[in-house]
């Protein structure tokens, strides 16, 4: 049988080196907040302790982690700060949208979400806080978690292709269950979703807050991102529910001529 190239090993471990990386530190994304131990780490990442420290102590080397000296626990670096603002210059999405959730913010009352698709997971781009004296915080800007487990993902998530929703959610079971949901938990409520056309449920791991979500989608006609709203239950009754699917169904078709537009001009 014939053997690879010493190149071709070489560039199969330059690739693996970096695809490991990435995943490393979309990990560490995914548990900012809090940080996250390097056995942690190993054990999302299925990767060997030995292996995640090498790739810890050299992304530190480069800023983009960094390590609590009294914790020890890691953290995203300020590299991955900077090289964000700059790539932001060309992905202005949450400048396109901000508008419209301050729209929607000052006629609910309530917070308001941006979120977009990133692989298996979603990131969220933007929140606007309502007038509402009760506060709703499901979601820091910033905070990446799988998709479906919030309400704006899970709207994204029932508007793909079947194929692609059972391979998603085969993939991310491993780590549904720290967020309150099992595979056919989420199946199910994709279901709903679908028949509804929007997404509603009460959110699984903060109790008497029920959400509703709208997905975007761009000129292919493909979900890439969504609008929510949250808020305590006891205001989120099935007329009003149904009203504020209205709401973000018509600011999310306002975005998406306006994200056509914007492609068309360029």
């Amino acid at each position: 049988m014939a053997r690879k190239s010493t190149t071709a090993l070489g560039k199969l471990s330059g690739t693996q080196s970096i695809e490991r990386s990435l995943s490393l530190l979309r990990e560490i994304a995914a548990h900012n907040r809090g940080g996250s131990r390097l056995l942690d780490l190993a054990s999302r990442t299925g990767l060997q302790r030995p292996t995640v420290h090498r790739m810890l102590k050299c992304l530190a080397a480069e800023n983009m982690v960094q390590q609590d000296p009294d914790s020890h626990r890691y953290f995203l670096g300020s590299m991955l700060f900077e090289l964000g603002l700059t790539a932001a210059l060309r992905f202005n999405l949450r400048e396109i949208c901000h508008p419209a959730l301050a729209r929607v913010a000052e006629a609910t009352g309530d917070t308001v979400f941006l979120t977009q698709r990133s692989g298996l997971d979603a990131v969220c781009l933007d929140r606007h806080e309502g007038a509402f004296p009760i506060k709703t915080f499901t979601l820091e800007i910033g905070m990446r978690r799988p998709l479906g487990v919030g309400i704006g993902t899970l709207a994204i998530l029932a508007e793909l292709q079947e194929e692609e929703i059972r391979h998603i959610i085969a993939s991310n079971a491993p780590r549904l269950s720290e967020h309150g949901l099992t595979p056919n938990s989420l199946l199910s409520q994709i279901k709903k979703a679908q028949k509804l056309g929007y997404a509603v449920r009460e959110t699984p791991t903060l109790a008497g807050v029920r959400s509703i979500g709208q997905a975007l989608h761009n000129r292919s006609g493909v979900p890439f991102a969504a609008l929510s709203v949250s808020a305590i239950s006891s205001r989120m009754t099935e007329k009003r529910v149904a009203e504020l699917a209205i709401l973000l169904k018509n600011e999310a078709r306002l975005i998406e001529r306006q994200l056509a537009a914007g492609s068309n001009s360029r």
